[in-house]
């Protein structure tokens, strides 16, 4: 015994020193390779919807001139007629269906298992888009974005939860960044086929494609298993250690993950054990009614004085990436620069994505080596900085300050604001109130997310379309950044939420 925890701890001591590379690829199986990309397919498709009627918004609407092509479809319309406001309508209510999904999946992931939720989640990610492409008016095209809002606020919920739960322990903060990477892949894919299908009634097909794509995750999650820390908290330990050696390796180690689970596995008998053993991985077995009366709701989960400040600080930090006006150029960067780049403003804005996803990329180890709260301050002055440059730009018509300053504008999102948030609500938490204070984060989120979608054209026309509605995100920047720095506290390399509030240093010199 003694032999085998020293060379225990001669391993454990062996790969602190590790490089970064070496020590993902020992820890991520083909299995769990997977798994990942699979569920993350659900952000996929947020990001996807998010930006599916920027390039082609001039088609859509019947404002291009140069359409002059039959529909695809006899029985469909090729354009829609709509003014400015009644599209902002359309584009904002996905992010009002976001909000029912958000608030729903916290409590139904809890309950019911983290993929229940997500198989619930990816039929309406089939639904909604049967419905968008092809609708024949603007009720039935904001009906689709409404059943696809209500499937991505879901996802958005519950996948950064199953992430960070199957994730490798020291890789926690370089797979949360999965979710804003997949996020950003579904923009990017969104923007290339708007850029190439813009025309005519072809439209419709990209709005198809999402449907496409929620088929395909709806089918692969037949082979996807229940989350392993959920089922031992639901006395299932002996099944989730199964699954949880599946996804590691035959040779991974798992006492240290295990006991973090804070079950006592050896309480289930035999007969028991090999039961479950030999269930299919996609299976729910019984639940603990205890843990389920254990779960805080949402809103208990803010009565608690416990949790409140979490709750505060994950809704500060989701306000904060929408407010200054990250999708303000997702949603609506091609109208924008049209004046100002009316040949490249498809292409810049395909540019803009595609460079989105290769910083978030790069980025992802970043928050594991100089903390989440650093990240997110460095990305919202970055944000701030590039506000006034844009808004300069536009204003003054210098072509190439207004092109830059967008890339540095995307460019900043995504070193903090862009994957931090999905990661914090874990670690600001303990895992009862984990699916309540992901709820409320992702609600803030959805409600800031209507705010630019819906108001943003508005008041960019009210303002001269100038740009000047950019120094108002430099200011919302200067404001929510400094709240954050005073109220959000750094979890890098904290054991739990304990130690991250303070707690558990306060209960040490109690004792």
């Amino acid at each position: 015994m003694e032999d085998q925890s020293r060379n225990r701890a001669r391993t454990k001591m062996s790969r602190e020193g590790e490089p970064l590379h070496r020590s993902l690829i020992r820890d991520t199986t083909a299995y769990l390779s997977y798994i990942l990309l699979v569920v993350a397919l659900g952000p996929l498709q947020f990001g996807f919807h998010l930006a599916e009627l920027n390039a082609p918004q001039n088609v859509i609407t019947c404002e291009k001139k140069s359409i002059n092509s039959a529909a695809l479809h006899p029985e469909l319309p090729q354009c829609i007629p709509m003014n400015t406001d009644q599209f902002a309508v359309v584009s904002s209510i996905y992010t009002l269906g976001g909000l029912l999904g958000a608030l729903a999946a916290g409590p139904l992931c809890n309950k019911f298992g983290r993929l229940l939720t997500m198989r619930l989640t990816t039929i309406f990610f089939v639904i909604g888009p049967v419905f968008e492409s092809a609708a024949p008016s603007i009720s039935l095209l904001a009906f689709g974005r409404v059943l696809s809002g209500v499937a991505s606020g879901s996802a958005v919920v519950v996948v950064p939860i199953y992430i960070s739960e199957v994730a490798p322990p020291k890789e926690k903060g370089l797979f949360g960044a999965l979710t804003q990477i997949m996020v950003n892949m579904g923009i990017v894919i969104a923007q290339v086929l708007g850029y190439f299908l813009s025309k005519d009634g072809l439209w419709r097909i990209i709005l198809a494609v999402a449907g496409g794509i929620g088929l395909f995750q709806l089918l692969a999650l037949s082979l996807v298993p229940e989350s392993p820390k959920w089922l031992a908290e639901n006395r299932n330990p002996q099944h989730a250690r199964h699954i949880l050696r599946k996804m590691r390796g035959q040779k991974a180690d798992l006492d240290e993950e295990v006991k973090a689970w804070n079950i006592d596995s050896s309480r289930e008998d035999i007969a028991e054990e090999e039961s479950l053993l030999s269930a299919p991985a996609g299976s729910h077995p019984s639940q603990n009614p205890d843990a389920a009366s254990e779960t805080v709701g949402i809103f208990s989960a803010f009565m608690h004085p416990s949790y409140r400040p979490a709750i505060i600080a994950v809704v500060a930090v989701m306000v904060t990436q929408q407010l200054t006006g990250i999708n303000s150029i997702v949603m609506y960067s091609v109208s924008l620069l049209s004046a100002l780049l009316p040949t490249k403003a498809a292409l810049l804005t395909v540019a803009i994505s595609a460079l989105n996803l290769v910083i978030t990329t790069l980025c992802a180890p970043l928050s594991d080596k100089i903390g989440r709260k650093t990240c997110i301050l460095l990305s919202i002055a970055g944000m701030g900085t590039s506000s006034i440059l844009l808004a300069i730009g536009i204003g003054e018509g210098v072509k190439i300050l207004a092109a830059i300053a967008t890339l540095l504008f995307v460019a900043s999102f995504a070193v903090g604001l862009g994957p931090v948030p999905f990661i914090l609500a874990n670690e600001l938490v303990g895992p009862e109130a984990v699916g309540a204070t992901q709820s409320w984060a992702l609600a803030a989120n959805w409600l800031a997310t209507f705010i630019v979608s819906q108001f943003f054209p508005i008041l960019n026309k009210a303002m001269g379309e100038k740009g000047r509605i950019y120094y108002v995100f430099a200011g919302l920047a200067l404001v929510l950044g400094a709240f954050i720095a005073w109220w959000v506290p750094e979890t890098k390399g904290k054991s739990g939420a304990d130690e991250v509030w303070g707690k558990k240093e306060a209960r040490q010199r109690v004792e």
